[in-house]
């Protein structure tokens, strides 16, 4: 059997010039995770991540926790990357939102962003025909989560062992809602699933997923009890 575990990346920086950058309850939050995998037993055999800043700080952070905890896991250099675990451009799809206030999202407090961003998924993720002017479709999006995930489980294989893959919400929403439908063709409700397992996705949470001779299932989704023991705010 493989396990890999889909982790979510620790939170970034809204609101910052840069927001590929873990916040300092980011740092926190990686760190914790790789104290609570070490407490575990859990002993990467690899590592993969997406190409973006914060997938990669999340990476170095929860390999710190392991080692600080006596459980090292793999090199840095020996980690692998991934594009296919990166996030959408959530900020090409707002963009394209043709409700967008005056003045574009720099004029949106936090909570008015996340009301557009709610509005501009949806009709993008519901874009069957393709016509709106997206830099990916949400469906080349699931297809490549998915691929990555096939990728993923390859590689355990060929480690011989537990495979963690630092990725960001849009994909595990992807992989979850596979899992959990895997036959299913209703594009309406797989967007359903996918909101649903997107928009509740903690940082650094952890989604496990086993491959064994019935193929494969989504053990659990969204695992954050590390946060608590370690009094780590999630939000």
């Amino acid at each position: 059997m493989t396990l890999v575990l889909v982790v979510r990346h620790g939170q970034a920086s809204f609101g910052a010039d840069d927001y590929d950058v873990l916040s300092d309850l980011g740092w926190e939050q990686a760190r914790a995770l790789g104290a609570h995998l070490a407490a575990q037993g859990v002993r990467p055999a690899a590592v993969v991540r997406g190409t973006l800043r914060r997938q990669r700080e999340t990476v170095e952070g929860m390999l710190a926790g392991l080692a600080d905890a006596g459980a090292p896991g793999p090199e840095l250099d020996a980690v692998r990357v991934d594009g296919g675990w990166d996030e959408f451009d959530h900020l090409g799809v707002v963009a394209a939102h043709p409700d967008l206030p005056q003045g574009g999202t720099a004029s949106l407090d936090r909570r008015e962003f996340q009301r557009v961003f709610v509005e501009a998924t949806g009709r993008w993720a519901l874009d069957e025909a393709g016509e709106g002017d997206y830099p990916e479709t949400f469906a080349d999006f699931v297809a490549r989560s998915r691929g990555a995930l096939a990728d993923a489980v390859s590689l355990g294989e060929e480690a011989g062992g537990v495979v963690v893959a630092v990725t960001s919400g849009g994909p595990v929403g992807a992989v979850a809602a596979g899992l959990v439908d895997p036959d299913g063709t209703d594009r309406p409700t797989l967007v359903r699933l996918w909101e649903r397992f997107n928009t509740v996705c903690v940082n650094s949470s952890v989604t496990r997923v086993l491959v064994g001779s019935t193929g494969t299932r989504m053990l659990t989704f969204n695992e954050h009890t590390h946060l608590d023991r370690a009094r780590v705010s999630y939000r």
